[in-house]
């Protein structure tokens, strides 16, 4: 066991060297961090919301709209299908929630019956049982049908359109440059955000606010404009606002036909660039293959027309097709700032909200709280440090003293897995440092108290302390195990700070495992080899 080979005495100080490198970024200023060369690292352990201060957001998913915009979409099917198959109808419309359609010849009814249920597909994932349905149908004496939403259907859609959201919360957030986000669902339908070193919230809530969800639609050029203000708009046509997307711009009317020629999440790229005749910012655009295709159809037969671009029912451009846009990319222009311009690419690289957010609360967390926390933080680690290295000095002398090396070694192989792996430290991973350090010791204790049993019992110095590293092994492992299973169910079933709590002490667990049997072991061995003691005092 004191015969250590020299592959593993080479292993662990490779590890401690790079442990010491990685760590070193976290311990000095950063003007002196910026200096070191490329090749060397520089990343710092990112600090959570409650020590560098930040913004705090509940967010709500606007779910009455989801139901709405379904019940919209059911509607404009029916109307399609019913009108292909020549049935006359009446009084198709969506009210309280309740589609309601009136067939206006009664021997059609059963073909329209038949249409409907045909529209009424079933549902699938694991909320509904195998064929349920999306609607609950039903009918009435004076051949009106009516179709509702079931409940398994809506409960599932919430989960979904909530799992979607955040996701693109996140996407979003990575776009703007800001690191570790926390983005958690609470409750049924609502997203806490919390962006730590942001400031300013209501940057975000601008960026968040907005579905982000982009359409290409023709401009309906026979359409009179006066009389769409006044609300005469053609039936297959709506009236929207074209915004100059600068301030001071002054919005006008626009009407474009409903039908979408290309969707907006068949874009695949989107970037702030410049007009290189102008210097104008505007936004750079390609399309996956289908979108390519689709846009270069519309373009290619629409030759002389206007194109309407859609941003969240704002038509941010509508510019006249001069010739075929046949290479899925093009341009979109508005007098965009060079602001507005980055805000739009980042959201149709992010992608599109399945459902609007709505801000319920916001709050800031100030830098000067966040320093004071720090303070503090760094004062308990300290403390724990001093009294925990002077204990084991008191109780073991000089072994206690080659522990609390390996303690120090354990420290600095923590805060460097946390910075290789971009780990956010909070108040409460402080707390989990802290209470690795005790632990940390825990395996020297073991291992000491082995060898003073050994001792005791009539046994060399040398067989003492190669029972006692041997023997300790196995207790130590057990010990070590039970804390990470209990740091591990932390991490998985809790959430924010308690998760940040789970990975300090887990990766502190691992490191201490480490250090006190490697590195004390090599210590010991080192220090038998050059003072050649006779006698053990421990």
């Amino acid at each position: 066991m004191l015969q250590i080979p020299t592959w593993s005495r080479v292993v662990t100080g490779i590890i401690l060297f790079l442990g010491i490198l990685f760590a070193l970024p976290n311990a000095l200023p950063g003007a002196w961090v910026a200096k070191f060369p490329s090749f060397l690292p520089r990343s710092t352990v990112t600090l959570g919301l409650d020590l560098q201060g930040g913004s705090n957001l509940l967010l709500g998913v606007d779910m009455p709209g989801v139901y709405k915009d379904k019940l919209e979409q059911l509607r404009t099917d029916a109307r399609v299908s019913l009108r292909k198959q020549h049935i006359l109808f009446r009084n198709l419309q969506v009210v309280n929630g309740v589609l309601t359609v009136q067939i206006a010849d009664a021997a059609r009814y059963p073909d329209a019956l038949g249409i409907m249920k045909g529209l009424n597909g079933a549902a699938s994932g694991a909320v509904l049982a195998v064929g349920a349905l999306q609607y609950d149908l039903s009918e009435t004496g004076d051949h009106t049908i009516a179709m509702k939403m079931s409940e398994a259907y809506a409960g599932q859609l919430r989960t979904e359109v909530v799992k979607q959201s955040i996701e693109v919360v996140r996407r979003r957030i990575d776009q703007m440059g800001l690191r570790e986000p926390t983005i958690e669902k609470q409750g049924d339908d609502r997203i806490s955000v919390q962006v730590p070193g942001l400031d300013k919230p209501a940057e975000l809530i601008n960026l968040l606010g907005q579905t982000g969800k982009m359409t290409f639609q023709l401009v309906d050029e026979a359409a009179n404009i006066q009389q769409a203000q006044q609300g005469i708009v053609p039936i297959d046509s709506e009236l929207l606002m074209l915004d100059p997307q600068q301030k001071g711009g002054q919005k006008t009317p626009i009407v474009i036909y409903r039908q979408v020629m290309v969707s907006g999440d068949r874009l695949t790229d989107a970037h702030q660039d410049y007009d290189q005749q102008s210097g104008q910012p505007d936004v750079s655009f390609k399309f996956d293959g289908t979108g390519a295709r689709q846009f270069g159809q519309v373009t290619k037969e629409n030759v002389g027309h206007r194109f309407a671009i859609v941003l969240d029912n704002r038509v941010i451009s509508a510019p006249t097709i001069i010739n075929p846009i046949l290479g899925g990319s093009g341009i979109i222009t508005g007098n965009f700032t060079a602001q507005s311009a980055n805000e739009l690419s980042v959201l149709l690289r992010a992608g599109a909200l399945p459902a609007k957010l709505v801000p319920l609360s916001q709050s800031t967390v100030g830098p000067e709280l966040g320093k004071d926390q720090i303070n503090y933080g760094k004062y308990s680690a300290l403390a724990g440090l001093a009294m925990v290295a002077l204990f084991m000095i008191l109780r073991y002398g000089l072994f206690g003293l080659f522990a609390d090396i390996a303690l120090t070694f354990n420290i600095v192989l923590l805060m460097a897995v946390l910075t290789l792996f971009g780990a956010t430290l909070t108040l409460p991973g402080i707390a989990g440092i802290v209470l690795t350090m005790g632990m940390a010791v825990d395996a020297n204790v073991l291992i000491y108290e082995r060898i003073r049993e050994e001792l005791r019992n009539g046994r060399s110095m040398l067989a003492s302390i190669d029972t006692g590293f041997r023997r300790a092994l196995a207790t130590i492992v057990d010990a070590n195990a039970t804390h990470l299973i209990a740091s591990l169910i932390l991490f998985q079933l809790g959430s924010g700070p308690v998760r940040g709590f789970a990975v300090t002490l887990g990766v502190g667990i691992l490191t201490s495992l480490f250090t006190a049997v490697m590195v004390t072991r090599l210590i010991v061995v080192v220090w038998l080899a050059v003072a050649r003691p006779r006698k053990l005092a421990i």
